[in-house]
């Protein structure tokens, strides 16, 4: 009976969880209830904030959840961390299993920080065991900003369309220059190769994206490559930070202008 009434309340969870996220994006709840929501949603960007907060040096790493440990994107995806990590950056994923437990092991194999980002779903939801920092998010949106702000590059395993989600949500920020010096490393040639021949040929020749537009774009299979283009990111962002920074000092040692009298 015990156990029934365990597994009852887990599929009640579930609904109920379901149905919240059903009902928020089809908006048919009342006024009220969607502004109370807000308060809600307001909480988890408070929340997330404070966990982070002091966080530096982040590299955000995606793939499938899927993923099977031994399987080669698996192996690819932890070497890839613990190269990153070695180098002394902090790993965050989505602190599921899959690609994201890869690159957490990796991290925490190399002594780096590792933190995952994980969201309540019906499936695919648990924490893996190699994350020294965890929080949870009930709307994908404010977790992804989280995964955003604290990065300074996105480390992109084989994955569906989460991971697709998180490859061209980084690429619009980067077209529409809310996001700069920012790379998007792609690991896997054999992979991702079609899909970049796809936009090349497709996009790009018909004039729906410039060429620009994928500058920050990399294709490689080797983690130590991956981990330059990370190191030299991080070097041109401090570069370009002690440079606002001498011109912010400038502006504010010239003299006030004299009204005229």
């Amino acid at each position: 009976m015990k156990g029934k009434r365990s597994k009852n309340k887990v599929r009640e969870t579930v609904s109920e969880r379901r149905l919240e996220d059903m009902r928020f994006l089809a908006g048919e709840d009342s006024p009220a209830k969607e502004t109370w929501r807000t308060f809600r949603i307001m909480s988890e960007f408070i929340k997330g904030l404070d966990k982070l907060n002091g966080v530096t040096r982040g590299i955000s790493m995606f793939g499938s959840a899927r993923l099977k440990e031994g399987s080669k994107y698996y192996e690819l995806s932890r070497k890839t961390a613990y190269e990153i990590g070695k180098r002394g950056f902090t790993v965050i994923t989505g602190g599921g299993p899959g690609a994201m437990e890869a690159a957490n092991r990796g991290a925490h194999e190399a002594g780096a920080l590792s933190i995952g980002l994980n969201i309540k779903l019906p499936f695919e939801m648990h924490v893996n065991p190699y994350v020294d920092i965890t929080e949870t998010f009930n709307f994908f949106f404010v977790r992804k900003v989280m995964l955003v702000k604290y990065a300074h590059a996105f480390v992109i395993l084989p994955g569906g369309l989460g991971t697709l989600d998180e490859m061209f949500e980084a690429l619009t920020l980067i077209q529409t220059g809310k996001v700069s010096n920012f790379p998007v490393i792609l690991m896997g040639t054999e992979y991702w190769a079609p899909l970049m021949e796809w936009i090349k040929k497709t996009l790009m020749g018909n004039g729906m994206i410039h060429r620009d537009d994928l500058k920050d774009v990399h294709l490689t299979d080797s983690p130590k490559e991956a981990a330059t283009i990370v190191t030299k990111a991080w070097k041109d962002f401090l570069k370009a930070e002690r440079a606002r920074v001498r011109q912010d000092e400038e502006i504010l040692d010239r003299p006030l202008p004299r009204r005229k009298r």
